[in-house]
């Protein structure tokens, strides 16, 4: 009889995948980053399958996750380089438009995150 293990995935056992994940996220990596490094580079389709675990998870566990969440932090940095563009360009209509449309999505994720304790409610 065949035991069937977990490992299935190339060879790669759990506790090295959370190994590497520990690695790239003190490279300074997101997490949807280090899960594209893993399936390009590793071989690990899916982290949820193999470790049970999401990347998110794995890192919060450990203490690597980062203080504001991915998706939000991206949505500001987008904000601000339209922000920035606007300084030179005033007459842009259109990102004057698409910044509001931002701007209401980032407020519309800080208070979701907020009544799920993500985020401080300051």
């Amino acid at each position: 009889a065949v035991v069937s293990t977990q490992s299935g995935h190339y060879g790669r056992a759990p506790d090295e995948v959370k190994d590497t994940i520990y690695k790239l996220s003190k490279k300074g990596l997101t997490p949807s980053q280090i899960g594209v490094i893993l399936r390009d580079s590793h071989g690990v389709s899916s982290v949820t399958h193999l470790t049970g675990t999401k990347i998110l998870r794995i890192l919060r566990a450990k203490g690597l996750s980062s203080k504001i969440p991915e998706d939000l932090y991206h949505l500001i940095k987008k904000a601000v380089s339209i922000r920035k563009h606007l300084e030179k360009n005033r007459q842009d209509k259109d990102s004057k438009y698409r910044l509001i449309l931002i701007e209401s999505r980032v407020h519309k994720l800080a208070r979701y995150y907020k009544t799920k304790s993500v985020l401080p409610p300051n």
